[in-house]
């Protein structure tokens, strides 16, 4: 069948569906154009995270004056993260959970593009420069419980919008590891030491390579410095954060 017919019957499906079930907005049933967009009401409620922002972990700045002359965060002047740039598509806030929380516990994989797209944007200039595309994993026996990984769902996305190669099974998480919501950054950091490695099979792809390393929330960033370390360590040139949304610091607002 001519691929034009094709692409043909596709657009006169969509238009079919959109009759028979309209799209609705990303957080509320309001009505919109399009599937994965917001309505106008919600779309104003939402932070996207722009410039100011802390040059090396992304998160946000009230104003300029809080990086100072090298745009750094206090917390990346402390202890600097071991990746290159960090950057989030919006604040971790009310808003943004009602995106980020269903895709990740409540099976709305269809969200994984809508936030990939936003992700795409905010992380541009590190979608640039990479070679492949890594997510963060899941322990075996969470992803038999969620039956998916919201961060290779995210990845997968932005690998098709960017033409970036991306490798959702290069990293392992070698042991489980309890939650980390209600954990301290110290804490944090101690769980997760030593829970992930490169998956044996996968080391030809990250030698050598600019490595963007996706997960869907940043906090404390424990998790994506263990899975940095492990990639560095394993040969990557460098390595870059994409994240969904972002926890501020709370002493920068």
């Amino acid at each position: 069948m001519p691929s034009a017919l094709v692409a043909g019957l596709g657009v006169a499906a969509r238009r079919v569906l959109d009759v028979l079930l309209p799209p609705q907005c990303l957080t509320c049933d309001a009505p919109v154009d399009a599937p994965g967009r917001f309505c106008p009401e919600c779309f104003r409620r939402i932070a996207f995270i722009t410039e100011p922002c802390c040059v090396r972990c992304g998160t946000p700045f009230a104003h300029t004056g809080q990086g100072g002359r090298a745009g750094l965060c206090l917390g990346c002047r402390e202890n600097p993260p071991p990746w290159g740039r960090a950057r989030a598509a919006l604040r971790y806030d009310e808003q943004s959970r009602r995106v980020v929380l269903p895709l990740k516990f409540h099976d709305r994989t269809e969200y994984a593009l809508a936030l990939a797209t936003m992700m795409a944007r905010a992380g541009a200039a590190l979608l640039g420069e990479a070679d492949l595309i890594v997510p963060v994993p899941l322990h075996r026996r969470r992803l038999i419980t969620r039956r998916y990984n919201q961060a290779a769902l995210l990845a997968r996305a932005l690998a098709g919008l960017s033409g970036v190669p991306h490798a959702p099974d290069a990293l392992r998480r070698v042991r489980a590891t309890v939650p980390l919501a209600q954990l301290g950054a110290a804490a944090r950091a101690e769980v997760v030491a030593g829970a992930f490695a490169v998956r044996a099979g996968r080391l030809d792809r990250i030698v050598g390579q600019h490595v963007v390393l996706v997960d869907d929330v940043l906090t404390s960033g424990a998790t994506c410095s263990a899975c940095t370390h492990v990639l560095l360590q394993a040969g990557a040139a460098g390595v870059d954060v994409l994240v969904a949304a972002r926890v501020p610091d709370p002493r920068l607002q």
